[in-house]
């Protein structure tokens, strides 16, 4: 039973660790491929053609976002990493110096000397906890690798593709005139629920940002019919 629960846990770990991407991902995909689907068809009654344009760019739009996502996630590890090394260095070549700003930090924070004497004896013998400390304060950064890169793109890439492709489905399913309102139904009913999400995880009162998230879909589409409307005229 641990066995088959233990690769469930990482699962949510590493969708808890990405939320972020996941919650960015489907409001890009979801946005960007309604307003190429309704720009489509505002300007063909043809449904394969939508439904061509939409899932190409649905696949297209995923792929982009993953790259993106990895090559960001990617470089701010090695930066991270790099940083950590420096400062390892920097200790390793002047350990009193280091100890003296991490006293004059805690002075400053307003610990008396005594206590401030007290936490740098305890980080002069042990320098990892030293390390920890001058990377995450001074630095801004954590000794911990964190989730693969792979990990955060991959999230990326199905939510991406999962929101992208709830405005195209119906296309699929419907004749062009039925399919036209269907997608429009359901799509501002995922951007209703993306934007109480984004309230939900920013503590934010989730009227606004499900009214926000709803609009910016809105005006993709808009642009979309527009640009649509112009081209075939």
């Amino acid at each position: 039973m641990r066995d088959v629960l233990d690769p469930v846990r990482r699962v949510r770990a590493s969708l808890v660790s990405s939320i972020g991407d996941v919650a960015f991902g489907m409001e890009d995909g979801a946005v960007s491929v309604a307003g190429l689907v309704f720009g489509v068809a505002a300007s063909t009654n043809d449904s394969q053609i939508v439904l061509l344009a939409g899932a190409t760019g649905a696949i297209a739009g995923a792929v982009s976002m993953m790259a993106g996502t990895y090559l960001d996630v990617h470089s701010e590890r090695s930066r991270a990493v790099a940083l950590v090394e420096q400062a390892r260095r920097r200790i390793a070549a002047d350990p009193a110096g280091a100890l003296e700003r991490v006293a004059g930090r805690l002075r400053a924070a307003g610990f008396t000397d005594a206590e401030a004497r007290g936490v740098t004896a305890a980080f002069e013998r042990n320098r990892g906890a030293l390390l920890d400390y001058v990377v995450a304060f001074d630095l801004g950064v954590s000794r911990d690798a964190g989730e693969s890169p792979w990990t955060h793109a991959l999230w990326m890439f199905f939510a991406d593709l999962f929101a992208a492709s709830i405005p195209v489905i119906p296309f699929a399913l419907f004749p062009i005139e039925t399919a036209r309102i269907v997608s429009l139904v359901v799509t501002g009913a995922l951007m209703a629920v993306l934007g109480i999400a984004r309230g939900r995880i920013g503590h934010e009162p989730v009227w606004r940002t499900a009214l926000q998230t709803m609009s910016i879909a809105g005006a993709a589409a808009l642009a979309g019919v527009i640009i649509g409307r112009l081209v075939t005229r």
